[in-house]
């Protein structure tokens, strides 16, 4: 008999399609995952907000992994340990105000699971509030009143340049800062030294499960840590080269159900 493994998954493309749906197989193969008695888990940049749905889709006991490590907890229990690492409030307003003196389309900051935007509009209101409303809309450096667990940034396409330069000669000490993959280029400030790997390690240790045992899943830049870090790091087919060369096997895309390939092989399903 196989031992207990912990399965994190990455939801946008990795989990999930372009159409947003878990497909039939996976959800089969995640269901039956958890009937032998291994540990199926969320590790995700999104806030908890965007992701419960799947959450109770495939009908989870475990904590969730939510802004990439930085706000971790168990929706189910009460009593389990929670995580929320912010950013410094002096910091977040600083990189805010440069955003504004470059110009960009939409910012958002997240505080846990509330959320302050500029305009309530584009790809940051369609996919990210989950039909939720902002604590307050517009100049943001005068409405954040407490350290954000996050900050998303929309640029001008034509500014995305400036922006990193702008950015890059901050104090990088304190925060982390990603670009995320897709069709809408977005920049998201997050607390430094917080990834889904360090939040990954406390749940496994909570669970008593061994590094080996640990599957994890992604195709993304803030997949890099957790790919490294567990024992059998999966890549996906569609994921950036740089987590290709890093993960210990790279199965098919989020769209060819990829996941259930290498469980029910992995897992003998």
């Amino acid at each position: 008999m196989l031992p207990r493994h912990l399965i994190a998954l990455d939801l946008d493309g990795t989990l999930l399609p372009k159409n947003q749906e878990i497909s039939a197989r996976t959800k089969q193969a995640l269901l039956q995952a958890k009937k032998a008695g291994h540990l199926v888990m969320i590790a995700t940049g999104r806030p908890y907000r965007a992701s419960k749905r799947y959450y109770n889709e495939l009908n989870l006991t475990t904590p969730i992994i939510n802004f990439n490590g930085a706000a971790v907890h168990h929706p189910l229990e009460q009593q389990y340990p929670r995580t929320h690492e912010t950013i410094d409030l002096q910091t977040s307003l600083s990189l805010i105000q440069i955003c504004n003196d470059i110009g960009v389309k939409n910012m958002m900051v997240e505080i846990n699971d509330s959320f302050y935007m500029t305009h309530k509009a584009g790809f940051l209101a369609n996919f990210l509030t989950d039909g939720l409303q902002p604590i307050a809309v517009g100049n943001l450096t005068s409405l954040v009143e407490h350290a954000p667990t996050a900050i998303l940034v929309e640029p001008e396409t034509e500014q995305i340049h400036t922006l990193k330069e702008a950015l890059q000669q901050t104090n990088s000490e304190t925060t982390l800062q990603r670009w995320w993959k897709g069709d809408i280029p977005i920049l998201e400030i997050a607390p430094n030294h917080i990834t889904k790997a360090t939040a990954l390690e406390k749940i496994a240790r909570y669970y008593h499960v061994k590094q080996e045992h640990i599957i994890a899943f992604g195709d993304e830049e803030n997949d890099l840590e957790m790919i490294h870090y567990a024992g059998q790091g999966i890549a996906m087919a569609n994921a950036i080269p740089s987590l290709k060369e890093l993960a210990a096997h790279v199965t098919k895309s989020n769209e060819e159900d990829g996941i259930a390939l290498y469980l029910e092989t992995a897992l003998k399903l």
